[in-house]
């Protein structure tokens, strides 16, 4: 019986699954989007707010505590002068989760976890090719 075993294992030992989930916290706050599996995206999401709710704190232990979790520097900095200040009028609920899909391979169910208000970002407009002409 499984008393008192909150949250999911994944088939990986602690230490594997916290780097999984500080790496899964990370991208979606690099990207404000990501797609994974259901069970991944249920996991990373009250994770994912706790350092949302720091970055609006905003003070220097605030920002050593997300720095804690989250090691690379240029997340904890883009989230503690951008994401924080964009839901500081928000009480929670800074992420959503919406299934898209069944994973060909393993039939996995599949979600997209993004921020609520996520910053849109224009698609990279395609260069055009030059023009190449075959040599004689």
């Amino acid at each position: 019986m499984r008393h008192a075993c909150a949250g999911r294992q994944f088939g990986r030992n602690s230490g594997h699954r916290k780097a999984l989930l500080r790496m899964l916290v990370a991208a979606l706050l690099r990207n404000e989007k990501i797609e994974t599996t259901v069970a991944k995206a249920k996991e990373i999401q009250p994770l994912a707010e706790k350092m949302i709710t720091l970055a609006k704190r905003g003070d220097l232990h605030a920002r050593r505590q997300a720095l804690s979790f989250i090691v690379d520097e240029s997340v904890v900095s883009s989230l503690f002068t951008a994401i924080g200040p964009r839901f500081a009028a928000r009480n929670g609920g800074y992420t959503r989760i919406v299934r898209t899909r069944e994973r060909m391979g393993d039939a996995a169910s599949m979600a997209v976890i993004e921020l609520v208000e996520r910053t849109k970002k224009e698609p990279k407009e395609a260069k055009p090719k030059a023009d190449v002409k075959p040599k004689p």
